[in-house]
């Protein structure tokens, strides 16, 4: 059998991105697959444009995140070739469903925050995540409320480090705020965050997986709790019931009972 040059030459590429990654042309094709069925699937996520646009274009220059737009969003003041990271701090906030009512001073100091940013040379871009409005992108990222997350962007696709900081939702000031920008990470409470669920490096998002998991976990607290523990009642009673049965434990049923010792069996 013959082989031409151009069709050897055209083949490096092929055998050169599969021994970079054997399984890339299967992961490939099951994010599309998955892409597919999430076109179909609605997204129960609510999103005011007005307000978004209001709230980027005005003084606090803050973006808002949601499942459709949040990658663009963080990509977006990213140049092309750029080695030093674009930061961003991102507040994963909510209402009465996320956060029980309590992320509304935190909010507040963040907005203020903002504004004292969108002036000052060098500062973080800013976005919020509201868990309310956006369960699926929350339970994606595996986001609790009441968190800040910095975003430390470099050009697709360039890993991307994230730190995250439990913010106190009663005492937090924009004073407090503003004070983390100058200040080291690791002192100043931020965590990196090293897990499946990373919205760019975690092992969930590669396998294409983060966003169905966000669905199963919004469908889990559609479920009322008095429910839930009905049926894991049930599920236990039954359980026990199926081991009490007399012979369940001996396959076929019990045997014969043995005669006595010395008991001469009948002719």
């Amino acid at each position: 059998m013959r082989f031409s040059a151009s069709a050897v030459v055209a083949a490096l590429p092929l055998l050169a991105s599969a021994q970079q990654d054997p399984l890339g042309q299967y992961k490939a094709q099951f994010q599309t697959f998955m892409d597919k069925i999430g076109s179909y699937v609605p997204n129960p996520g609510s999103h005011d444009p007005v307000a978004a646009l209001e709230a980027k274009l005005g003084s606090m220059k803050m973006s808002t995140l949601t499942l459709e737009n949040w990658k663009d969003t963080l990509y977006e003041p990213v140049a092309p070739g750029a080695t030093v990271p674009t930061e961003w701090w991102v507040l994963v906030s909510g209402r009465n469903k996320t956060c029980y009512g309590h992320c509304g001073n935190v909010e507040q100091a963040f907005n203020e925050t903002a504004a004292k940013f969108a002036i000052l040379p060098g500062s973080p871009h800013m976005g919020m995540l509201n868990c309310d409005d956006q369960p699926i992108l929350c339970n994606a990222w595996s986001a609790g409320a009441g968190t800040v997350w910095s975003f430390n962007m470099l050009p697709a696709p360039a890993p991307v480090d994230i730190y995250k900081k439990r913010l106190n939702l009663t005492s937090t000031t924009s004073d407090d705020l503003v004070k983390l920008r100058t200040a080291d990470k690791e002192k100043a409470g931020f965590v990196l965050l090293d897990s499946w669920f990373h919205p760019f490096n975690g092992k969930v998002t590669e396998l294409g997986l983060s966003v169905p998991y966000g669905y199963i976990m919004w469908a889990f607290g559609l479920v009322p709790n008095w429910l839930f523990m009905l049926i894991v009642s049930f599920a236990s009673r039954s359980m026990m019931g199926n081991r009490l049965q007399p012979g369940a434990g001996a396959p076929g049923g019990a045997g014969p009972r043995a005669g006595a010792p010395g008991q001469r069996r009948a002719q």
